[in-house]
C-alpha cells in the first residue's frame, strides 16, 4: 500500500498543439486552446497562453479606463466551455467511422428516395464510395448537365483553412463546368441585412460599419448600453470565446448602465443587467415606434443632427404621430402589442434621450430573426440617428466582434487580409458570395425542389452589396438552366438550423433528387437524408494554419496546426474527402495542384504579408505569432465619427450619403411592397406571415415560440458533448431516461397546462411536433416559450414528429418578407402540451415502421444518439 501510494505517475503530455476551437469557421479562428496529447490521445484542452513563447511586452497590451477602473487584455485566451470539452466531440460515439451507403439505395436500380430519413446504412470502402460518386457525377452531367448538381457548401464549422469544412466540392465541380450554388443567407442578422442596409448602407452584413475603436469610445463616453435581444454570454462563445463577458463585467464596475430588452432573462441579462425589460417576441418594432413618438412629442432628439445627417424624418413623423394612417404609435398602443407596461416604455424613451446610449448585440436575438425582422432592424438605425449616431458614446455595437483595438500588420479583422490566393479562397466563396451561374437561396431550397420554377429578388449571399437586393433571379435559369437532381452537402444542418425543417425532409425525399451525398464527422441531421455518407476529420486530426484575427480576442494571432491525433476510423480531411472523388473523375492533379500541406501553409503566411514582423522560419518554429497592438490605435476614429463631424466630406454608402430613414430605392424597386415599405412600419400581418397573437390561428396556437442561438452549442455543432448536456439548461433528463432539449415556460402557462418541471411536453403547430423537456421558471415571460435552435434531429415520424428538440422543424416556411429571402425562425405561433399515450399511439399510426425503429435505436444517455443506431448490424 505504501509503495503504491508513493509511486509517481508521469502526467506530462507527449506534445502540446495549438487549436482554435471556436465554431464560427469561415476561414477564421477563435477560442484558441492548447491541446495536450499523451499516448496518442487528447488528455486535456486548456486556454492558450499568448506569452508561451513570446515576451508579453512585445504585444504592446492596450488599456481602457473609466471612473478609476482599468480594462486590460489577459495573456491567455477565454475559450467557451464546449471548446475546452472538444475532445468529447472528437471522440463522440456519433462519429462517422467509415464511408456508408443507404441500404435501399441502388445507383443501378431502385433508389427509394421516400425512405431518406428512415433507412439504415451499411459500411462500404473508400474505393467503392469514390467509384459510385464518380459514376453518379458523370451520369448527372451527361443526362442533365453540370448545373443539375447542387453544392451545399456553406455555414459555420470548425476553424480550418486548408481543410476548411465547407466548399471543396464546389471547387471540384467548378473545374468540371459549374454547379448550382446554394447561397448562404444570413442566419443571425436578417433584420440588419434586409433592413439596416437601406438606412446606413452596406455595413458588415448590414450591421454598422465602420465600427473601428468603438469599444474604447463606448467605455469612455456611453452612460447606458441597451442589449436589444442579444446575449453576450451565449453567441460570442462560438466565435471568439468569452471576451465579451469580461467587457460587460468591466462596464458594470465602471458604472455604465446595462439594460436588456428580450422576452427571456437570457444568460447575459441574468448576470449583467441593471434592468430587464421583457417584451413579446417579434414586437420590438412597436416599442421602437413608441420611443420615437415620445421623442417627437417631447422634442428630446437631436434636431440639428437629423436636419444635416438624415433624410426622411418628416415621413417617419407622419406615420408615428398618426397623420398617415390615423393611428398614433403611442406607448399605450405599443404596450398592447409588446406586453411592456406603458410607464416602462415612457421611462425607457426618456432615459434613452437623457443618457448617452449605445445599442449592443452579438448577432442573433429575437429582435433580428423573426417575420418582418427588417422593420426593427431599420428602426434601430433611426433611434440611433435621432440621438446623433457616431457622436461620443452613440454606436451600434457588435460587442467585441467589432471595435476592439487595432493590431499592427492587420489591415482588416474580417477573417483575412489581403485577399487570399485563389487556391484557398475558392472553397469558401461558396459560403459568402453569390458567384454561381445558377443559384438558390438556402431559405428557398424546398420550394425550388418541389415547386419550380421560382423567382426571387436578391440572392441573400452574406457578402453581396446592397444592390443585389434589387436583382431578380430565376431558378432554373431561363437560358441554359437545369433543375437539380443531385445534392452534395458538407453543411448537413438544413433541418435544424433553417426555416421549416420538416419541409426539408419532404423535399429531400422527392424522386427528383436522385443522389444525396453528405460529408461530415458526425452522423446527424441531414446526414440521415443522404444516400452516400463520407467521414470527415475533426479539427484535432488535421494539419492546417488558422488566423485568429476576428475582433473579440484579447490579442490577434496566427497559428500552425500540428496533427494532435490520428484520424478516427477511416475519416479523412474535408479536402482529402473530395480529392478521393476528384481522382476517380480524372481531376486529382488539377484539384491538388501538386501542393503539400506545408506549401499551402506557406501560401497563407505569404498572403498575410507579415514577413516584416516575423520570418516564415521563426513562425513555423514557434508554431504561432501574436500580432502586436498598433502603436497609434487610440487615434483611430471610432465608428461613424467622421460622418458625425462632417457628413458632406464623409458620406455614408447610401444614394444620398446620409442616413436614409426613407428609402427612395425601396420605393422605386418595390412600389407595392406593404411588408417592407420605404419607411419602417409595424406589420401586423401580410402575404408572407400571420404569426401574431391577433391571428385567428392563435386560438389553436396561443403561445409565441422564440428560438435563439444555443448556450451550449454553436448552431448545430456540439449537441453531443457530454459535459454540457449535464447542465440544467443543456438537457432535461426525463423519466424515460432520454435527455430532451429544454423548453423554457413561465409557471403561469405551465400551470394552465398541468406541466411540471422535467415533464416531457410537445411543442407544436400545423407544421409538426417537437418533443422537449419542460424547464418551468420565471426566466421567460408569460405567453412565450423558448427553445434553443440547433438540437440534433431524432425523428419519430420523419418530416412531422421530432424527439431530438430540433425546433426549427416547425418554424415558418415563409421568408422574412416577400422581397427579402431571409429566414424567420423566432416569434411564431405554437402551443405546448404534455405528451400523452394517445399522442404516441396516433403518431405510430402515421408511420409504424419508422416509429418503432426510433424506440429501438441505440442511445447513449450521456452523449445522445450513437453512430451504431443508424448502421446495419452496428459498427463499434
Amino acid at each position: 500500500m505504501a509503495d503504491a501510494k508513493g509511486k509517481k505517475v508521469n502526467v506530462k503530455p507527449d506534445k502540446t498543439v495549438i487549436r482554435a476551437l471556436a465554431l464560427g469557421g469561415l476561414l477564421g479562428g477563435g477560442g484558441e486552446c492548447a491541446v495536450d496529447v499523451k499516448d496518442g490521445k487528447v488528455v486535456r484542452i486548456r486556454p492558450f497562453h499568448y506569452d508561451w513563447k513570446y515576451k508579453p511586452e512585445s504585444f504592446r497590451p492596450w488599456s481602457m479606463k473609466r471612473n478609476g477602473k482599468t480594462f486590460r487584455p489577459l495573456f491567455k485566451s477565454l475559450p467557451a466551455p464546449f471548446s475546452l470539452a472538444y475532445k468529447k466531440r472528437t471522440y463522440s460515439p456519433n462519429r462517422i467511422k467509415y464511408p456508408l451507403k443507404r441500404v435501399d439505395w441502388d445507383p443501378d436500380g431502385e433508389r427509394n428516395p421516400q425512405n431518406r430519413g428512415k433507412s439504415k446504412y451499411k459500411r462500404i470502402s473508400w474505393e467503392e464510395a469514390a467509384a459510385i460518386l464518380a459514376k453518379e457525377v458523370k451520369r448527372i452531367h451527361q443526362k442533365y448537365g453540370p448545373l443539375a448538381i447542387m453544392v451545399q457548401g456553406d455555414g459555420h464549422g470548425e476553424c480550418k483553412t486548408i481543410n476548411t469544412p465547407h466548399g471543396h466540392s464546389g471547387r471540384l465541380f467548378d473545374m468540371m463546368g459549374g454547379f448550382t450554388q446554394q447561397v448562404r443567407n444570413p442566419d443571425s442578422w436578417e433584420g440588419w441585412y434586409w433592413g439596416s442596409k437601406h438606412v446606413w448602407g452596406q455595413g458588415i452584413q448590414g450591421m454598422m460599419w465602420p465600427a473601428d475603436n468603438i469599444v474604447k469610445d463606448m467605455t469612455e463616453n456611453s452612460e447606458m448600453v441597451l442589449f436589444w435581444g442579444g446575449d453576450p454570454e451565449t453567441t460570442p462563445w462560438g466565435f471568439t470565446g468569452q471576451c465579451a463577458t469580461r467587457l460587460c463585467y468591466f462596464w458594470t464596475e465602471a458604472g455604465i448602465k446595462q439594460v436588456y430588452i428580450c422576452p427571456d432573462l437570457n444568460f447575459g441579462a441574468a448576470v449583467h443587467a441593471d434592468k430587464w425589460i421583457p417584451i413579446l417576441p417579434n414586437t420590438d418594432a412597436a416599442l421602437q415606434l413608441a420611443i420615437i413618438y415620445i421623442w417627437l412629442k417631447e422634442g428630446t432628439y437631436n434636431k440639428e443632427y437629423c436636419q444635416t445627417h438624415t433624410v426622411g424624418l418628416d415621413k417617419v413623423e407622419d406615420y408615428v404621430m398618426g397623420k398617415e394612417d390615423g393611428v398614433p404609435k403611442t406607448p399605450e398602443w405599443a404596450s398592447k402589442k409588446t406586453g411592456v407596461p406603458e410607464w416602462t416604455i415612457k421611462a425607457l424613451a426618456r432615459e434613452f434621450a437623457k443618457k448617452t446610449t449605445s445599442i449592443a448585440h452579438y448577432f442573433g436575438g429575437s429582435m433580428a430573426r423573426g417575420p418582418y425582422s427588417h422593420e426593427p432592424g431599420r428602426l434601430e438605425c433611426i433611434l440611433l440617428g435621432m440621438q446623433g449616431l457616431g457622436g461620443p458614446g452613440v454606436h451600434q455595437s457588435q460587442i467585441t466582434y467589432t471595435g476592439m483595438p487595432r493590431a499592427e500588420g492587420l489591415r482588416s479583422t474580417r477573417f483575412f487580409n489581403p485577399a487570399l490566393s485563389d487556391r484557398i479562397t475558392k472553397p469558401v466563396r461558396t459560403t459568402i458570395a453569390a458567384w454561381g451561374k445558377q443559384l438558390i437561396p438556402k431559405t428557398l431550397i424546398q420550394e425550388a425542389i418541389l415547386n419550380p420554377p421560382i423567382t426571387f429578388t436578391g440572392s441573400g449571399a452574406i457578402e453581396t452589396p446592397v444592390e443585389d437586393q434589387f436583382i431578380k433571379y430565376t431558378y432554373p435559369l431561363e437560358d441554359g438552366g437545369y433543375e437539380i437532381h443531385m445534392i452534395w452537402t458538407d453543411t448537413p444542418c438544413r433541418l435544424t438550423c433553417w426555416n421549416h425543417g420538416n419541409w426539408t425532409t419532404e423535399a429531400f425525399q422527392s424522386p427528383k433528387i436522385e443522389c444525396v451525398v453528405a460529408q461530415h464527422p458526425w452522423l446527424e441531421n441531414d446526414c440521415l437524408l443522404a444516400d452516400i455518407i463520407l467521414p470527415a476529420n475533426t479539427s484535432l486530426e488535421v494539419e492546417d494554419i488558422v488566423t485568429n484575427v476576428r475582433q473579440g480576442p484579447n490579442f490577434h494571432s496566427i497559428a500552425i496546426y500540428e496533427q494532435a491525433i490520428k484520424p478516427i476510423g477511416e475519416s479523412k480531411s474535408d479536402y482529402e474527402v473530395v480529392l478521393e472523388v476528384a481522382k476517380k473523375l480524372g481531376y486529382g492533379d488539377q484539384f491538388s495542384e501538386g501542393k503539400t500541406t506545408r506549401d499551402l501553409q506557406k501560401q497563407v503566411f505569404d498572403d498575410m504579408e507579415i514577413d516584416y514582423l516575423i520570418s516564415w522560419d521563426d513562425f513555423y518554429k514557434n508554431k504561432y505569432f501574436v500580432f502586436p497592438v498598433a502603436k497609434d490605435w487610440e487615434k483611430d476614429s471610432p465608428g461613424f465619427r467622421k460622418f458625425y463631424n462632417d457628413p458632406e466630406k464623409n458620406p455614408l454608402p447610401t444614394p444620398t450619403g446620409k442616413l436614409e430613414f426613407y428609402s427612395a430605392r425601396l420605393a422605386e424597386h418595390f412600389p407595392d411592397d406593404h411588408e417592407r415599405p420605404p419607411i419602417p412600419k409595424w406589420i401586423e400581418k401580410g402575404v408572407t406571415h400571420d404569426e401574431r397573437l391577433s391571428s385567428s390561428r392563435a386560438k389553436m396556437f396561443p403561445l409565441l415560440m422564440m428560438s435563439n442561438h444555443p448556450r451550449w452549442r454553436t448552431h448545430a455543432q456540439g449537441d453531443d458533448i457530454t459535459w454540457t448536456r449535464e447542465t440544467p439548461t443543456g438537457k432535461v433528463l426525463a423519466a424515460d431516461g432520454y435527455r430532451y432539449e429544454p423548453i423554457w415556460i413561465n409557471p403561469r402557462d405551465a400551470e394552465a397546462r398541468g406541466i411540471r418541471d422535467g415533464d416531457i411536453v410537445k411543442a407544436f403547430n400545423e407544421r409538426g411536433v417537437v418533443l422537449v423537456g419542460a424547464r418551468v421558471w420565471e426566466r421567460i415571460m408569460p405567453g412565450v416559450v423558448y427553445v434553443d435552435h440547433g438540437a440534433r434531429t431524432d425523428p419519430l415520424v420523419p418530416g412531422y414528429v421530432d424527439r431530438g428538440g430540433a425546433i426549427n422543424t416547425i418554424s415558418p416556411y415563409g421568408v422574412a418578407s416577400k422581397n427579402a429571402v431571409g429566414q424567420a425562425t423566432s416569434g411564431y405561433l405554437a402551443d405546448v402540451q404534455k405528451v400523452t399515450d394517445k399522442d404516441y399511439a396516433d403518431w405510430r399510426k402515421m408511420d409504424p415502421g419508422a416509429f418503432d425503429e426510433a424506440f429501438t435505436r441505440e442511445y447513449d444517455q450521456a452523449a445522445g444518439l450513437r453512430f451504431n443506431a443508424w448502421v446495419e448490424g452496428g459498427m463499434d
